[in-house]
C-alpha cells in the first residue's frame, strides 16, 4: 500500500502558505513594481474606505479600521498576486443592513463570518458557492449598485434624516429636493466631474515605450499617477475647499465630523453589548442579525473568489479556492480584534493593482502600511472632508456594477435564466437575503428540472437509439421509461430493441 501523503510535507505546506512558493525568489524588479502598486492600491483605498463607512452606517474611522489586516494576512496566505481585501461598496451595503449602524454588531459579523469562512475553508466546502448562479449574482450585484449609488444622493444634495429602506429613501429623497444645500450640491458634482474626468484620462492614456524622451516619460508617469490616484486627489481637494471656508467662519459644506484618532486597540470582539437600559447577550446579537450570519460570509467568499479568478484567467496564473477561503476568512477574525467590520475582495482596487503591473502579493504590505500611517498622522485631517465628496467617490465606484449587458446576453443564450436575474433583482429592494434566497431557489428549480427532464435525442431504425444531453439521474428515469416505450412501440412493429 502507497503511504499516505504526510499534511508536514514540504509540498503541503507551500499550499497552505503560498509566500513561501515565492518569497525565495523574489528580485529587487518584483519589489519596485510592488512598490509603486502598493502606494497606487492605498492612494485608493483610503478615501474609499472613509466613503464606504458611511455606506455601512458607522463612523468613519471604522472605514479604515477594515482597511489594513488583509493586506497583510494576504501576503501569506493569497494565491493571486492581483488581489487586494478590504472594504466594499456591497459587503459595506450588507453590513448597513444587518448591524443596525451599531460597531460593536459589525465587528461580531466579522468576527462570526470569519469563523464560517475558515471552516468552509478547512472542510473544502467551496464547491458551495457554484450552486449560486451568474444571473443571481448580477441581479444581487446590479441592485446593490442602484441602492448604494441613489442611498448617497442625500449626501450629495446635502439633505439629511433620510430612512434606510430604498422605496421610502427615494420618495424622502424627491420629497426633500427643496432642501438641497446648493453648496454640497455644487461640490458633489464638480467632484463626480472631476473623477470621471481623470477616469476617462486613465483609460485612454497611451502606453509608454523606451524610445520616448525623457520628458515625455515624465509628464506621462504625472499623468499616471495623478489619474491613478484620482479619489485621494479629489477628496483632498474638498477638504482643502471646505478647511477654507471653516477659516472664515462661513461653512456650506457638511463635513463628515470628528473622527476618532489613533491606530484602534487590540480588542476582544464584543460578545455584548450595555445599553442604556439592559445589556444586550451574545445569543441576542446573533438572533438580530438573523440571515446576514449566512448572507454576509457566503456574499464576502463569492465576491472575492469571482474577483481572483477573473484576474487570474486574465494574467494566466491559477489560484486555489479553498485557499482564498482561509484568507478571507482569516482576515476577517483577526481583523474583528481591531474592529474591523466584514470585508472582502474589492474589484476596483483589484483592477488598480494589475494595471500599475503589481508582481506578487507584497504589494499589499505596503498598502498596509499606508493605511496604519494614515490612522497614525492623517485622521486629524479627515473631519474636513466634505460628505458630498465621498458620495462621489462612492457613485462614481458603484456605477459600473450595474451590469446590463447580461440582460442582451442571456436573451441570446439563454432566455429562460433571465428569470432569477429578475427575481434577484428586484426583491433585493426589498431585503437583499430575501431576494438571495428567491433567486437562488428559482435558479435551483430551473438547474432540477433539466435534471428531471434532460434533453433526448431519438434515432428511428431497427433499433431505437436514444440519447441523453447529460448524466441519468433517478427523476429522469420515468421520463425516460415513457420515451422509449412510446416511441419503441409505435409504428407497424410491434416492438423494437433500445439502446441508450
Amino acid at each position: 500500500m502507497a503511504p499516505m501523503p504526510c499534511c508536514c510535507s514540504p509540498a503541503a505546506v507551500r499550499r497552505r502558505l503560498p509566500v513561501l512558493a515565492w518569497l525565495p525568489s523574489y528580485s529587487l524588479q518584483w519589489l519596485k513594481m510592488d512598490l509603486i502598486a502598493g502606494l497606487s492600491v492605498g492612494l485608493t483605498v483610503i478615501p474609499q474606505a472613509l466613503a464606504y463607512a458611511e455606506v455601512a452606517g458607522l463612523p468613519p474611522q471604522y472605514g479604515l479600521y477594515s482597511a489594513f489586516m488583509g493586506c497583510f494576512v494576504y501576503f501569506i496566505l493569497g494565491t493571486s498576486r492581483d488581489v487586494t481585501l478590504g472594504p466594499t461598496a456591497i459587503m459595506s451595503l450588507l453590513v448597513s443592513s444587518y448591524t443596525f449602524h451599531e460597531p460593536a454588531y459589525a465587528v461580531l459579523l466579522a468576527f462570526l463570518s470569519g469563523c464560517i469562512q475558515l471552516a468552509m475553508g478547512f472542510l473544502c466546502l467551496g464547491f458551495l458557492l457554484d450552486f449560486i448562479s451568474c444571473p443571481v449574482i448580477k441581479g444581487f450585484t446590479s441592485a446593490a449598485a442602484i441602492t448604494i449609488g441613489f442611498g448617497q444622493v442625500k449626501n450629495l444634495l446635502g439633505l439629511r434624516d433620510a430612512p434606510r429602506q430604498f422605496f421610502l429613501q427615494v420618495y424622502h429623497v424627491l420629497g426633500s429636493l427643496g432642501d438641497t444645500r446648493a453648496g454640497d450640491a455644487g461640490l458633489g458634482l464638480v467632484c463626480m466631474l472631476l473623477l470621471l474626468l481623470l477616469k476617462l484620462m486613465r483609460d485612454h492614456l497611451a502606453p509608454t515605450h523606451p524610445e520616448m524622451p525623457p520628458g515625455v516619460r515624465l509628464s506621462h508617469g504625472l499623468v499616471w499617477t495623478a489619474t491613478t490616484a484620482r479619489n485621494a486627489l479629489v477628496v483632498s481637494f474638498a477638504a482643502l475647499v471646505a478647511y477654507s471656508f471653516e477659516v472664515t467662519g462661513h461653512q456650506p459644506f457638511i463635513l463628515t465630523g470628528k473622527i476618532v484618532e489613533g491606530l484602534p486597540p487590540v480588542q476582544v470582539p464584543p460578545f455584548s453589548v450595555t445599553t442604556a437600559n439592559r445589556t444586550v447577550s451574545f445569543t441576542e446579537m446573533a438572533q438580530d442579525m438573523g440571515a446576514g450570519l449566512a448572507v454576509v460570509p457566503l456574499m464576502g467568499l463569492l465576491e472575492s473568489i469571482a474577483v481572483a479568478k477573473s484576474f487570474a484567467s486574465q494574467n494566466g496564473y491559477r489560484i486555489d479556492a479553498n485557499q482564498e477561503l482561509l484568507a478571507i476568512g482569516l482576515t476577517n477574525v483577526l481583523g474583528s480584534f481591531v474592529s474591523s467590520y466584514p470585508v472582502t475582495g474589492s474589484f476596483g482596487r483589484t483592477a488598480v493593482n494589475a494595471q500599475t503591473g503589481v508582481c506578487t502579493p507584497a504589494g499589499g504590505l505596503v498598502t498596509g502600511v499606508l493605511v496604519l500611517l494614515s490612522l497614525g498622522c492623517l485622521t486629524s485631517l479627515f473631519p474636513y472632508v466634505p460628505k458630498a465628496a465621498l458620495a462621489a467617490v462612492i457613485i462614481v465606484a458603484v456605477a459600473p456594477l450595474c451590469d446590463t449587458k447580461i440582460v442582451r446576453t442571456l436573451w441570446r443564450v439563454k432566455r429562460l435564466d433571465l428569470l432569477p436575474l429578475c427575481v434577484t433583482f428586484l426583491l433585493c429592494f426589498w431585503e437583499v437575503q430575501y431576494g438571495i434566497l428567491a433567486g437562488t431557489l428559482v435558479s435551483g428549480l430551473i438547474l432540477l428540472h433539466s435534471v428531471a427532464r434532460p434533453h433526448m435525442e431519438v434515432s428511428e431504425g431497427p433499433v431505437l437509439v436514444v440519447q441523453l444531453a447529460s448524466g441519468l439521474h433517478f427523476p429522469a428515469v420515468e421520463a425516460l421509461r415513457e420515451a422509449i416505450a412510446s416511441r419503441a412501440l409505435e409504428g407497424p412493429r410491434a416492438a423494437r430493441p433500445a439502446v441508450r
